[in-house]
Order: structure tokens, then sequence, then C-alpha cells
């Protein structure tokens, strides 16, 4: 099944999800990012984002479930998780007609920008009022990066954290967002001919590091400085993205 998959690649997929399990163990965030920037720097962006689909899914499945505040998340954000899902398509058809150079470039820009607003603690507020147009322009922008990047953070985190939700809402919602955003983007590369069977077998296989990673992460998390910890993450994810930009410039040139 994996005959076509070098060694040395599957090496580092299960390296990447045992890191990224470990990042979301620590800090409740990070597996599909700092899973999709490392791979898409070791093996190419639809790769990456071919990859991170069972991962992703499984592990965010869980945190959209585990909780109280289900119903009342859906029926405060149904618009924005419905844009969501139902553009991402249209950001996936980008992946066979434009450079992947420029789409892998695009993607190491949001990551810089979010990693440079959360090292900056900057937030927004959306207003009740605000919210009724935003919450849908929100997610169709955030459901055309999804396509186009495998991203699922800008804008949509930025959304929901200036909303106002309290802690285990938040998390609740972005489980939630991650979740249905995955599906889309399996519709998306399946539709595109993006996804193959071996790289969607070896992504089930990769939810098996990436557990560990978390279980991992959650018993060291006691011994760490969750502030520091972040710090260190989006500093990191500040460089990665940046190299990413840099290195997805010097191809295309």
């Amino acid at each position: 099944m994996f005959d076509s998959i070098p060694v040395a690649s599957a090496v580092v997929v299960v390296a990447t999800f045992f890191l990224a399990g470990a990042v979301k163990g620590v800090i409740g965030l990070g597996l599909p990012t700092v899973s999709l920037a490392i791979l898409t720097v070791a093996l190419g962006l639809p790769e990456a984002m071919a990859l991170l689909l069972v991962p992703s899914f499984v592990t965010n499945l869980w945190q959209a479930l585990v909780g109280s505040h289900g119903w009342a998340v859906l029926r405060r954000l149904w618009p924005f998780l419905i844009m969501a899902v139902a553009t991402v398509w249209l950001g996936a058809g980008a992946l066979t007609r434009v450079d992947l150079s420029l789409l892998s470039a695009l993607l190491g820009a949001l990551l810089v920008a979010y990693a440079a607003i959360s090292l900056a603690g900057l937030r927004f507020a959306v207003s009740p009022r605000q919210e009724v147009w935003a919450g849908p322009v929100f997610g169709a922008v955030n459901g055309v990066l999804t396509g186009m990047t495998g991203s699922f953070v800008v804008p949509g985190v930025m959304y929901l954290q200036a909303l106002g939700l309290s802690r285990d809402m938040l998390i609740q919602a972005m489980g939630m967002l991650f979740t249905v955003s995955t599906l889309a983007l399996a519709a998306g590369l399946h539709g595109n001919s993006l996804l193959t069977a071996e790289l969607g077998s070896l992504s089930a296989v990769a939810l098996v590091p990436a557990i560990l990673g978390m279980v991992v992460g959650q018993r060291i998390r006691s011994g760490l400085s969750e502030g520091v910890f972040r710090r260190v993450f989006f500093a990191a994810l500040l460089i990665l993205g940046a190299y990413i930009i840099l290195n997805a410039l010097g191809n295309s040139a």
C-alpha cells in the first residue's frame, strides 16, 4: 500500500504528527497548523493537506463533542460554520489552477499573520449586532483560504476569539470549525484528484503518533509554563511561516 512512499518521508510524517500532537497536548491547539507547516516544507502543500485529514478530524471531533456548550455554540455560529464549509471547494479549485509555490507562500503569510497577532496579544471584538453579517463573511473567507492552503485558523480563529466566548465555549467552537473544515477539505481534495489512497492511508496511520504526542504533551503540561510555551510556539510558527514564504518565492522565481 505504501510502496511508492519513501521510508524517509514516512519517518518525517510520523515525527511531525507526534510533535504536533504534543503541542496540542500542552496548549490545546496547533495540531493541524504545526503538521501543515512542517509537511508543506518537507513534502509539498497538497500532500501536507491530505496527510492532516484523519488526525485533524479525529482529534478535533473529540474537542467539538467534549463539553456542555455544543447546542449553544451551534445555535450561535451556524451561519459562520455553514459558510466556512460551503466555500472550501472554491479555494480547493485553485490547487489545480494556480502555481503551488504561490499558494505555499500564501500559507506562509497566513501563518506569519496568525503568529504575529498572537504574539502581539491583539484582540478584536465583534458585537452581537455585527455578528449577523460578520459570521457569514468571515466564514466564507476562512473557507476559501482553507481550500487554497489547508489552514483553518485565519481569520476563523480570530473571529471566534472576537466573540468573547468563555474558554470552554471557545475550545468547543474551534473544535467544530476544524472538524467541519477538515471534512470539507477532504471533499475538495478528492474532487480535484489530490487525495490518493496512499495519502489517505498514511493519514490514518499518522493518527497513532498524533494521539501518542497528545498524551505526552498532556503529561508534561504540568511541568511547563503554558504562557512561555505559547510564546515559543508562536515564535517558531512565525519563523517557519517566513521560511515557507521565502522558499516558495524562491521556487517560483
